[in-house]
């Protein structure tokens, strides 16, 4: 009888916890699931590519000549890294005359790993995952054939994850006859419509496959302005494939899939100018020049007394650096050059952060107040500035950086010295793709590349070759700070300045090894060229 009352008891507390999960909107149990797994190719996916194979086969057997000077140009299935040849010999003419020189990425970093093959099979999963997770049907290559009587959007029609919307612009523009018909296929939602027209048959409601028809074109032209589409797998950032379909005629759009971007407003109060000190942030990272960073700070004071100064320090001993608008912040020893970068970065909490070294010096000339009102004006998410040496030297390292496709050993990299073209409305600026040690951006936007912290001593284009295809970026030559002087006797080295020297100019094996690793297992860059 003991045992009767246990289990019907037992019984009672279950369905107890069940009635409690219902109740609660946690019952996963009979929830409805979905797969989102990493997977291959969709049917849509193949079905266009071979719609577009299918096409530039037309026409093969007319004759064609081609123009060198323009298929060069052209991206190839490949890429290589050709270096230039030495033609002549004279003194300074690497400097007057930069030559491009390549390096063998997949060499240099294989054949210094014991495991080369596991090494290359690891890289190429997990480029795969890459390339699956970051790919959108967005992306699809989608050619409309030419007197189509379908009528349908070609881009803007958007949906947020697992809501409704009509889907505007659906029409069907053919000849009478006795029955017009088409139909609407999607992967990731379903179709309905928001109202019923008389003479009009609607099969496959709430389903990923729809038919319309009707005997009167006008009927069914009014039927499609109330077609609705509804994402049904969640997804924060996407894109459905909508097949639009009738006799002998098949069109594809595409409905993107996300959630609205949530803006980042930065308010500076009412002001007729700029606000310097409640727009911008100056970020530094010291090592071993305690005498160089109160310089700076002692530069900046004159110009824009109230303005924050982030600094990260990763000297061992570290001294305390106090002051107004002044916040100091220490890591582990020799911590390094990116990572110090990192943390400063996550401590701004204004509109724009302003990189500087900590051996910069302020002048008349370092007008903040230009960088930010290009930022404000343009859509560079990032500005940078010259540096000029005691020598009067003044030098903005303006790079073009591009990647070339280069097939299942990876991609090849080309840096070159110069800029794209002037930017209008600000003739002394330029739009590029890296910019010197001196440079204003985004604070939002900056966080979003981050800066690899494995690069603790020597490391700069390395983050502006992971901005690429993030980052809209300029230079401006007529914003100059001073880089205190670097000539200094042998003899009067102090003990700080030779331990400085000697962590950040001395160079190994191991160093050459880890960007080697970057750029080839990282970047997925087979060889690199560069001025």
């Amino acid at each position: 009888m003991r045992s009767i009352f246990k289990k019907s008891l037992g019984l009672i507390l279950v369905s107890g916890l069940l009635l409690a999960a219902v109740f609660n909107g946690k019952n996963y149990l009979f929830s409805s699931r979905v797969d989102i797994q990493l997977t291959q190719e969709s049917p849509v996916k193949k079905l266009l590519q071979a719609k577009i194979q299918e096409l530039s086969n037309e026409y093969h057997d007319i004759a064609y000549h081609i123009k060198e000077d323009v298929a060069c140009r052209l991206a190839q299935n490949t890429c290589v890294c050709l270096a230039d040849k030495k033609t002549f010999h004279l003194p300074y003419s690497e400097l007057l005359f930069p030559r491009v020189w390549s390096h063998n990425l997949g060499a240099a970093f294989l054949e210094s790993h014991p495991d080369p093959e596991d090494i290359k099979r690891h890289r190429a999963q997990e480029y795969s995952s890459f390339w699956r997770r970051s790919y959108s049907p967005a992306d699809l290559l989608i050619i409309n054939e030419a007197n189509s009587p379908l009528q349908y959007p070609t881009q803007g029609v958007e949906v947020r994850p697992l809501k409704t919307i009509i889907i505007p612009g659906l029409g069907l523009k053919e000849e009478a006859r006795s029955n017009h018909m088409v139909y609407v296929k999607a992967t990731l939602g379903t179709f309905d419509v928001a109202a019923t027209v008389d003479s009009v048959s609607v099969k496959g409601v709430g389903e990923n496959y729809m038919t319309l028809s009707s005997p009167l074109l006008s009927a069914l032209n009014r039927q499609l302005q109330f077609v609705t589409y509804t994402n049904t797998v969640f997804h924060p950032k996407t894109a459905d494939t909508v097949q639009f379909s009738t006799e002998g005629h098949k069109a594809f759009f595409t409905i993107k899939i996300g959630h609205q971007i949530v803006p980042k407003l930065y308010y500076t109060g009412q002001q007729t100018e700029y606000n310097i000190s409640a727009l911008v942030t100056i970020a530094t990272k010291t090592f071993l020049r305690y005498d160089k960073l109160n310089d700076l700070i002692s530069s900046v004071r004159q110009y824009y007394p109230s303005v924050t100064i982030v600094i990260a320090d990763d000297n061992e001993h570290p001294q305390k650096v106090t002051g107004p608008y002044i916040e100091h912040y220490t890591m582990p020893f020799g911590k390094g050059w990116f990572a110090g970068r990192n943390l400063a970065l996550s401590q701004v909490s204004t509109k724009y952060v302003l990189w500087a070294d900590d051996d910069f010096i302020f002048t008349a000339n370092t007008k903040l107040e230009k960088m930010v009102d290009i930022l404000e004006k343009t859509t560079l998410d990032l500005v940078g500035g010259a540096v000029r040496e005691v020598t009067g030297y003044t030098a903005t390292y303006l790079h073009t950086i591009s990647v070339e496709e280069g097939g299942e050993e990876g991609d090849c990299l080309h840096i070159r010295n110069g800029f794209h073209h002037v930017i209008d409305g600000f003739p002394k600026c330029v739009v590029t793709d890296a910019v010197i040690n001196f440079f204003m951006g985004r604070t939002d936007k900056l966080r979003e590349v981050g800066f690899n912290p494995r690069l603790a001593r020597k490391a700069h284009l390395e983050f502006f070759i992971d901005a690429l295809g993030s980052l809209h970026i300029g230079s401006c030559s007529d914003v100059i700070v001073n880089h205190a002087s670097k000539i200094i006797l042998p003899w009067s080295k102090t003990d700080s300045q030779k331990a400085y020297e000697k962590f950040r100019y001395s160079s190994t094996s191991s160093d050459a090894d880890l960007h080697n690793e970057v750029f080839y297992y990282r970047n997925r860059f087979k060889c690199m060229t560069s001025h």
